[in-house]
């Protein structure tokens, strides 16, 4: 899942990965609107706002450059389905997964260690079990699932399918303790509704109920992820959680993949151009650019106007699903999927104002 995660509350999770970091959120904010840089997955994978970041922020002008930066997140991490549905074309799902993860954290790292120094990278043994067993949840369980479950069902379906996430972050606050608004309860509702919708096709026998199964299970890890690393003992820098999310995520789905044998008669000259292209684009724009620019938007915008990427990126995906994989747009889709967005934009702009 590329995108990523999303914690509707205002403490606001890591996803997708999705960290932020201020020291070096600023020094890529003139690279955003060329662009440059980071996410997981995402996914994504995370990030955590502060409050009086998110009040000084709403105060200022929304600049050309949010808005470049916003285009970046709408589009490329909307663009992820295709990219994940094009690469297992010819790829293996969870060694593929697993490159691109490992390579993106590896990546991520060398940039913090080359900004500010290979101290920033150092963590104590917590910090660095909390931040592997997020990365596992996030990249393993909430992002190679997905890629698994793309081998057999349309991008813009699990798109739609994932976008149920912050639904399952706001049950997750509830169970400890955390009562959601009115309107966080209605949209977590419709929220529901729309994934029973969304499961049709594959109840119906239109697209395989096994990468249905695949992409909810992958909502449900994904959203203990994020509940999760706001409440573990995470590095102080959310960049160098999430390269560390990453690594551990990518390493265990390669393992996975290994351990499914998906290396057995794997010829690297029978994978597509288009497949590696795909893999490339995953990597630097899916995994770097569009999680800068969303690192870059935590401290620049409105925490409201940025949460908007959670309604927006599953209509791109479904877009680009059918434009370029001609994806049927069959009616559970369109109506499931409008449903759950709707739920989403409720629970987006409810949630976020406590």
């Amino acid at each position: 899942m590329t995108s990523p995660a999303v914690d509707p509350a205002p403490e606001a999770p890591q996803a997708a990965p999705e960290p932020e970091s201020r020291t070096p959120a600023r020094a890529t904010a003139t690279t955003v609107t060329t662009p440059t840089t980071v996410t997981t997955a995402t996914a994504g994978l995370t990030a955590t706002p502060v409050p009086a970041v998110a009040t000084a922020a709403a105060t200022r002008r929304i600049s050309g450059a949010v808005w470049a930066a916003l285009g970046i997140v709408y589009v490329v991490w909307g663009s992820t389905y295709l990219g994940i549905r094009i690469a297992v074309e010819t790829m293996p799902p969870f060694l593929s997964s697993g490159v691109r993860f490992v390579t993106a954290g590896l990546l991520l790292a060398g940039i913090i260690a080359w900004r500010q120094g290979p101290a920033a990278l150092k963590v104590d043994r917590r910090q660095l079990g909390s931040a592997v067993l997020v990365g596992l949840l996030l990249i393993l369980g909430g992002n190679a699932l997905v890629v698994l479950a793309e081998t057999s069902i349309p991008s813009g379906l699990a798109a739609l399918l994932i976008s149920v996430v912050p639904a399952w972050v706001v049950i997750l606050k509830a169970a400890t303790g955390r009562r959601p608004s009115a309107g966080g309860l209605a949209g977590v509702l419709l929220g529901l509704v729309g994934l029973a919708v969304l499961t049709l096709p594959g109840i119906s026998g239109e697209v395989k109920v096994g990468g249905v199964v695949l992409v909810v299970v992958a909502t449900l890890l994904w959203s203990v992820g994020s509940f999760s690393s706001a409440r573990l003992p995470m590095p102080a820098n959310p960049f160098t959680a999430s390269a560390y999310e990453m690594i551990a995520g990518g390493l265990a789905g390669a393992a996975l993949g290994l351990f499914r044998g998906e290396h057995h008669g794997l010829d690297l000259a029978e994978i597509s151009t288009r497949s590696w292209v795909a893999l490339g684009y995953l990597i630097v724009f899916g995994s770097l650019i569009a999680f800068t620019a969303y690192a870059w938007l935590l401290q620049a915008a409105p925490l409201s106007l940025v949460a908007t990427y959670a309604y927006v990126n599953p209509v791109v995906a479904v877009a680009l699903g059918a434009l370029v994989l001609n994806e049927a747009l069959s009616w559970p889709i369109v109506l499931g999927g409008a449903i759950v967005v709707g739920g989403v934009c409720l629970i987006v702009s409810t949630e976020r104002r406590g």
